[in-house]
């Protein structure tokens, strides 16, 4: 069963951008995206607050998760999150398997 992890990240004076920045000039989203397990790694800026940047975070499983967050690249990226202050929201959900064929009607693709 699949995981996904919403993270919200606020900061200061355009500091969850520049992280965002950081992360992608230094490979580390490119290293996360390719890890054994991971389905989605992707950032999304808010128009509520553009000063809350959502990052969307899928996994395989638990196990998978697991293993990111004993790889160096989460020492990396905590060393980003204090460079910059960022404060975090977690959110976590599970895949639902369910026929999601009831919502087609409302679905325009």
């Amino acid at each position: 069963m699949s995981l996904t992890v919403n993270l919200y990240y606020t900061g200061t004076n355009g500091a969850a951008q520049k992280f965002v920045q950081e992360m992608l000039n230094q490979g580390i989203v490119d290293k996360i995206r390719s890890e054994k397990g991971n389905l989605k790694y992707n950032y999304f800026t808010s128009l509520d607050n553009p000063e809350t940047i959502l990052l969307i975070d899928s996994w395989e499983n638990q196990t998978a998760l697991d293993k990111h967050h004993a790889s160096q690249m989460m020492q990396d990226l905590a060393q980003l999150r204090e460079k910059y202050d960022l404060h975090m929201y977690v959110e976590r959900y599970l895949d639902d398997p369910t026929d999601d064929s009831h919502d087609a009607k409302f679905i325009r693709k």
